[in-house]
């Protein structure tokens, strides 16, 4: 596809395969806007259920950013508001749809950061995983320093943000950074058996839940337990109206 994103809908589930596979699915900035346009569709959709991000070919989920690109815009002021115009991880961090993740190869750089703004990350066998900007001289920008700390204990985040060393994905898994590691055959099953459980679940209960956690993390312990009672409430509240109508 020119845009290098392709977006198909199965069921209750977008799936989104990032398709450069000859750049290794480097996202440039096609790309990025095909992903920032796919993921705001996503978001007013209400009869989405899940939505999950992939890559093509045997090689890579994703390198990162396109470094072919690094230079052509105007100004660097120029290239950052470009860039937060159409925010791709600050919006996959804002959705309420459950998102899955299904790696192989590598997935490097804002490929990464990518899937660490997923709920849920599925990887195959041998995937390895980095953040190497520090080492090619910046500093990773689309979520990478917050979220890896947030996964991982902080001295291994550290390790792989200032090193640029690859994790590979069964120390990831241990560590808790993916969940579930299989051979690389049975990831898209692993992946469609996670969708389908999801697209099951009561689509009201899921988007509490996953605001419960992560609006939760930022807050006090009995900040967090009466935010998880409004939301439980909200939910029981719903599933009464619903069977009264039914």
């Amino acid at each position: 596809m020119a845009s290098g994103l392709a977006v198909e809908r199965r069921g209750d589930a977008l799936w989104l395969r990032l398709d450069r596979p000859e750049k290794l699915n480097a996202i440039d900035l096609a790309l990025r806007d095909a992903l920032w346009e796919a993921l705001t569709l996503a978001r007013d959709d209400s009869t989405l259920r899940v939505v999950v991000i992939e890559g093509a070919g045997d090689r890579a989920f994703s390198t990162g950013a396109d470094i072919s690109e690094f230079g052509t815009a105007p100004s660097l002021l120029d290239a950052r508001a470009s860039r937060l115009r159409r925010d791709v991880w600050g919006l996959l961090s804002s959705l309420e749809l459950p998102l899955v993740a299904a790696l192989h190869g590598f997935a490097y750089g804002a490929g990464l950061e990518l899937a660490l703004a997923c709920d849920l990350r599925v990887a195959a066998e041998g995937t390895l995983l980095a953040l190497p900007e520090v080492a090619l001289g910046y500093v990773p920008s689309a979520g990478g320093t917050q979220l890896l700390p947030r996964q991982l204990p902080a001295g291994e985040a550290a390790r792989m943000l200032l090193t640029g060393d690859p994790m590979e994905a069964r120390r990831a898994h241990e560590l808790g950074l993916l969940h579930a590691v299989v051979p690389r055959a049975e990831l898209q099953p692993t992946a469609e058996a996670w969708v389908a459980r999801l697209a099951a679940a009561d689509p009201g209960a899921l988007r509490a839940a996953k605001h419960a956690v992560f609006a939760g993390i930022e807050l006090s312990l009995g900040q967090g337990l009466a935010l998880e009672r409004r939301l439980a409430d909200g939910v029981a509240v719903a599933a009464r109206a619903s069977a009264v109508t039914a």
